[in-house]
């Protein structure tokens, strides 16, 4: 199983200091694949700080993702400000575990996204992939399965899932060699877990660690992976429409794009149905997640090739 920092873990007062706060009171917050979160308030100042354990980061790692969040802040988007320590770093280590604070992002996660949201979504979206990305040191295509994690399917266990990312990825690689798209700066995980709806109704974006330059249509296939499946886990055409009348309204996909966009839904499935099954069955087994990548599987399955009209 994976290790996660748990609230009896934290060495609260000695993080306390690092940051200056005042008598925080600290409650773990849901959500978070790979890392562990806490809410910190200072009833003092009536302020209110999300504290991160970067359990799967080493100190170098954890700057990048730093500097990548304050990047994307600078830049405009609604997201997380990071808040430095008093020795002016954005990451403090604890013993060998960086830790990361934001300021607390007033809201609620609502999963799934309300329809009348979306649209508000796909604005965001379509407004990260015009930005320039200047200074902010993206890797490129981290997002997609590497030649690696191909090798590692090639051993799973389960032969039948093996075959169908086997196929499923080469029918990808064919459509995509004749459509080449100028890369952008894409989030990679654009899941309502990784949406703050704040009081007035409207998005903050969080969790930049699958930030990247890479094809924005595989942005908005993980987006619609993430916001726009129907009560049986297939994909709701009509949520889809909705993202994308925001998307088209700032940021207007050709019709070439129109077309190859359900490609890059189902290449956004597999990516995920192939974490889910290495996760839950090879690196961390958890009896309880071993089948969740099928989910994925039948949603890639439920993908039409005229989805988007």
């Amino acid at each position: 199983m994976a290790t996660y920092t748990a609230l009896d873990d934290l060495d609260l007062p000695a993080l306390a200091a690092r940051y200056g706060l005042r008598e925080p009171v600290a409650q773990p917050m849901k959500g978070g694949a790979a890392n562990s979160s806490f809410r910190l308030d200072t009833p003092h100042d009536g302020r209110a700080y999300v504290l991160s354990a970067l359990d799967n980061h080493d100190a170098a790692s954890a700057r990048h993702l730093a500097g990548v969040t304050r990047g994307f802040a600078r830049l405009g988007l609604p997201t997380a400000q990071v808040v430095a320590n008093r020795d002016g770093e954005d990451v403090t280590l604890v013993g060998d575990r960086p830790f990361l604070l934001k300021d607390h992002i007033a809201g609620e996660v609502e999963d799934p996204l309300p329809s009348a949201l979306l649209p508000a979504a796909g604005e965001l979206l379509a407004t990260l992939h015009g930005l320039v990305p200047e200074g902010l040191d993206l890797p490129v295509g981290t997002r997609r399965l590497s030649a690696e994690h191909r090798a590692a399917a090639g051993d799973f266990p389960d032969r039948d899932f093996a075959a169908w990312l086997d196929g499923r990825l080469a029918e990808i690689g064919r459509h995509e060699a004749g459509h080449r798209r100028p890369h952008t700066a894409i989030h990679g995980d654009l899941f309502a877990d990784n949406l703050i709806v704040r009081p007035d109704r409207r998005l903050s974006v969080i969790d930049w660690e699958t930030a990247s330059l890479d094809d924005p249509l595989l942005d908005l296939g993980m987006a619609a992976v993430g916001l726009c499946q129907d009560a049986a886990g297939h994909l709701s055409t009509e949520r889809l429409r909705l993202l994308l009348h925001g998307y088209n309204s700032l940021r207007p996909l050709t019709a070439e794009d129109r077309a190859e966009l359900p490609v890059e839904i189902v290449h956004a499935a597999v990516i995920i149905a192939f974490h889910r099954y290495h996760r839950h069955n090879v690196r961390f087994p958890n009896p309880d997640r071993a089948t969740y990548y099928r989910l994925m599987v039948a949603f890639a399955e439920s993908v039409p090739r005229d989805a988007t009209g």
